[in-house]
């Protein structure tokens, strides 16, 4: 390490290093071509989600809880892809590994606040189904506008508070013998990782975060399908449990690519030996790819930005019909 700053605390050196060097894919030819992918799914991402935010903020018929749910998947998509790509691509594309502590904080902050509000914002869209299809009657005293916008306030409030917790900790770390991080961001696995001293503090912090964004989200929304599917069970007849069903089915596909890659990363990490370039490809794409796809999933599967989108084309080409 060329330079560093030491602190004492409790009579032990903290070493923290000036610079990190975050090494990427190494040894694999072509790796570029990796990177230039992301960066098309970077661009199809940010397009598709702001087409979402633009038109379910202008269109006040889609102002329903409903909505707002759909609203902060792609604004939480938006954030966390441009935490985490944009920086890749000066990485690795510019030739800039270097980064400093402080920003390498910063963008672990970033990227792991957005990535714990998809899935929460997941958590409360199965919500909001489970109380649509098992409570219709008392659907608009349970969920409503207003109670949307609190809840998503108190989501983002505890996220922050949890992932400040978690990076604040990474600064109790001394990084005595390498400052070369092997991920492809700021990751705090293999960050924490590098500690020269104790780290049991920061695995905790791993498995919590793990457990609270992860684990216990996928259990929260297998048990409300649950109870939606005992409910369409109560149905007489297959039209009624299908059009119930159907309400469901984008939510259903949303949860699915966001989850089984994360959860077929970390299995396979646990079960299978994987190498670091193998790892990084999977968990940027578990990251990258969902967030391109909720858009295009929401467009296909929700009839009513698919008329919103079509009385928008049909009002534009109708001008230059009547040239």
């Amino acid at each position: 390490m060329s330079s560093v700053n030491a602190s004492f605390s409790n009579n032990i050196t903290i070493v923290h290093p000036e610079f990190f060097f975050i090494i990427g894919l190494t040894g694999m030819p072509n790796s570029t071509y990796h990177y230039i992918f992301l960066f098309i799914i970077y661009f199809i991402t940010i397009i598709g989600n702001s087409i979402v935010l633009l038109i379910i903020a202008l269109d006040q018929s889609l102002h329903s809880p409903k909505y707002i749910g759909v609203f902060n998947l792609a604004l939480a998509d938006i954030c966390e892809t441009n935490a985490l790509i944009p920086n890749m691509m000066k990485t690795f594309l510019f030739d800039s590994q270097y980064i400093s502590y402080n920003a390498c904080l910063v963008n672990m902050f970033f990227v792991f606040l957005f990535s714990a509000m998809q899935s929460l914002t997941l958590v409360v869209m199965a919500y909001d189904r489970l109380i649509a299809i098992c409570l219709p009657l008392r659907y608009h005293v349970f969920v409503n506008n207003t109670n949307m916008c609190l809840l998503f306030s108190a989501i983002f409030l505890f996220n922050s508070f949890i992932v400040a917790m978690m990076v604040s900790l990474i600064t109790q770390i001394s990084f005595c013998r390498t400052n070369v991080i092997q991920s492809y961001f700021c990751d705090h696995g293999p960050m924490f990782r590098l500690a020269c001293n104790d780290n049991s503090i920061n695995k905790i912090m791993g498995f919590l975060y793990t457990s609270l964004y992860l684990i216990a989200p996928l259990l929260i929304i297998v048990l409300s399908y649950l109870g939606i599917f005992c409910v369409l069970s109560k149905i007489t007849t297959w039209e009624g449990r299908l059009k119930a069903l159907k309400t469901c089915i984008s939510h259903l596909l949303l949860v699915g690519i966001y989850f089984l890659p994360i959860f077929f990363t970390y299995l396979t990490s646990l079960l299978l030996y994987s190498t670091p370039n193998s790892r990084i490809i999977s968990t940027s794409l578990a990251y990258a790819v969902p967030a391109m796809l909720n858009p295009i999933i929401y467009v296909l599967n929700t009839a009513e930005i698919r008329d919103i989108i079509r009385k928008v084309l049909k009002n534009r080409s109708a001008p230059i019909e009547n040239i």
